[in-house]
């Protein structure tokens, strides 16, 4: 349980790390953020492959279209995740990500006919919603499009979940993870080839810097799951809102308005609502 809690601590961390790598690196070059996610994928596939290779695991997946649509969702929600932190603050961006699990729930019925919202959940998601208004803050005037980008992603990433549970079923998690890598260096290699421009100098520093902290973020996950259960797994991962303040305002000078603290407040407690709700069940 403490191995999960410390491996789980850790990834948010370097998720959010990963992202202020590239805010730097895409506010202050012509770089654009589908290359910084091209790198991340790129340098994940041998990580995933060196995984593999230490388990010895075949690398014949049981069901490949299924591993190809997560790996493509899964990609989508990276870009546009990336993309949001491009074009609204550091901390928008993991709060609004962060919703992903209530879409979950919404969605989980349509793919799973055991999967049920409990009734008691609906003014939990209500509160949720009102959380992601009071981030947003739709007047029409102020709406950041990266505040959109990074809710867009928070959906996509909520079906990619959702597909990752259905082949877990079937398929191991070093094999979906190393599909997920070589899917997304392609998908998001075809989406980066009209707007890639060659690094120079430094530039190679902060690509890489971003890239490894989040493959290793997604292998501390990978690993934190073994020890650790769905429901508190979910609790922990709200650490992330609260390492996206404090980096944002200490780097980038982003101070919080009220609106946005008390609709991080309104998101983090609606996560951990929704954990409890959960089944308590182990992952693979």
């Amino acid at each position: 349980m403490h191995k999960g809690i410390v491996f789980l601590l850790l990834a948010e961390l370097f998720f959010t790390l990963s992202t202020v790598f590239s805010k730097h690196l895409t506010n202050t070059t012509s770089i654009s953020a589908v290359e910084v996610t091209f790198f991340r994928f790129f340098l994940g596939i041998f990580v995933a492959a060196a995984i593999v290779r230490s388990n010895r695991i075949s690398l014949i997946p049981k069901r490949l279209p299924l591993l190809i649509w997560r790996g493509v969702l899964n990609t989508v929600a990276v870009m546009l995740f990336f993309l949001a932190s491009q074009f609204t603050t550091i901390t928008n961006t993991h709060m609004l990500n962060m919703t992903y699990p209530f879409f979950i729930f919404l969605f989980s019925p349509l793919f799973f006919k055991k999967e049920k919202i409990p009734p008691l959940l609906y003014p939990v998601l209500l509160a949720a919603l009102g959380g992601i208004w009071l981030v947003i803050q739709p007047d029409f005037e102020r709406v950041r499009p990266g505040d959109l980008l990074a809710l867009a992603s928070a959906v996509v990433a909520a079906f990619s979940i959702i597909t990752l549970n259905r082949a877990r079923q079937k398929d191991s998690t070093p094999v979906i993870l190393f599909y997920l890598m070589a899917i997304g260096t392609l998908v998001n290699g075809s989406v980066m080839a009209p707007v890639f421009l060659m690094p120079e100098g430094t530039q190679w520093l902060w690509l890489t810097a971003s890239g490894a902290l989040g493959v290793v973020g997604q292998v501390c996950i990978t690993y934190g799951y073994k020890y650790i259960t769905a429901r508190a797994g979910s609790l922990v991962s709200t650490s992330r809102i609260l390492y996206a303040v404090l980096l944002g305002m200490m780097i980038f000078g982003e101070m919080p308005t009220w609106r946005i603290a008390a609709g991080g407040l309104l998101i983090t407690l609606s996560i951990v609502a929704v954990a409890f709700a959960r089944k308590p069940a182990a992952n693979s």
